[in-house]
């Protein structure tokens, strides 16, 4: 049976399985939830196998592709490249990044969940890798607000822990009271399982049902495929601890 399926998964890491059958009668309590932005919050809309070639060139790109069966880094690869280079690197990047943001649409059951956190006083967070502009845009075009927000400014960026544990250390949380929710493997879960955190990775296609995704290092804890399956199991696994208002508006 493969170990990323369209049901919930529990306790992929070692370390939590074996917390869980030492302690089964304890429910995990969940304080604050991360998001990613864009394929997450956002529907997706960057073409990010063109902007990749568009990068690379297309031997490039398939000679990387093939050792990489999570997907591609980009800012990391071309972090290594002379600064001319990387300039017209990022030029690419940010116009593919602005065709996105003109296009810019709510994922489906986005408003609803953050509803339902705002009525159990659960923080929400986000780490997004595009830049803060696309962020104060997706702010100020849907009326969401997420604090903190951590853009690509903010280094090191996904799938060091960092900003994850950065937004920790604001909240005064746990990791382990806190869920990175994202739909990339090397990214989002990445991220999340490196700081300590749950990690749920939202696949609406199923293509990470793939064999080529079943060895990968870090492995969700959650998966579901729409943002509306998120609530289900936040209602079904975690106590959702309250806190005073004053201190989880977002």
């Amino acid at each position: 049976m493969p170990l990323l399926c369209s049901r919930p998964l529990l306790f992929l890491n070692p370390a939590r399985a074996f917390s869980s059958m030492t302690t089964s009668s304890v429910t995990p309590k969940l304080r604050g939830v991360v998001f990613d932005m864009d394929g997450t919050l956002t529907v997706p809309v960057i073409d990010f196998p063109a902007m990749y070639r568009a990068v690379l060139g297309d031997q490039e790109y398939l000679r990387i592709k093939s050792g990489s069966p999570s997907g591609i880094d980009i800012l990391h690869h071309i972090e290594t490249w002379r600064p001319d280079k990387q300039k017209r690197a990022y030029e690419i990047i940010a116009d593919f990044e602005k065709q996105g943001s003109d296009k810019l649409q709510i994922m489906p059951g986005a408003s609803e969940l953050c509803e339902f956190l705002n009525s159990k006083n659960i923080r929400r967070g986000l780490i997004t890798r595009n830049v803060k502009d696309a962020v104060d845009i997706f702010h100020k075009r849907f009326g969401m607000s997420f604090s903190p927000a951590l853009s690509r400014e903010y280094r090191p960026y996904k799938p060091d822990p960092a900003p994850l544990l950065h937004i920790c250390a604001i909240w005064n949380m746990e990791p382990d009271e806190v869920m990175m929710v994202g739909d990339s493997l090397k990214d989002d879960v990445a991220c999340g399982k490196r700081a300590g955190a749950f990690a749920c990775l939202l696949d609406e296609t199923g293509r990470y049902d793939a064999p080529e995704f079943q060895d990968v290092e870090f492995k969700p804890d959650y998966k579901v495929s729409s943002l509306s399956e998120l609530r289900t199991i936040l209602e079904n696994n975690f106590n959702l601890t309250s806190e005073p208002n004053s201190m989880v508006h977002n």
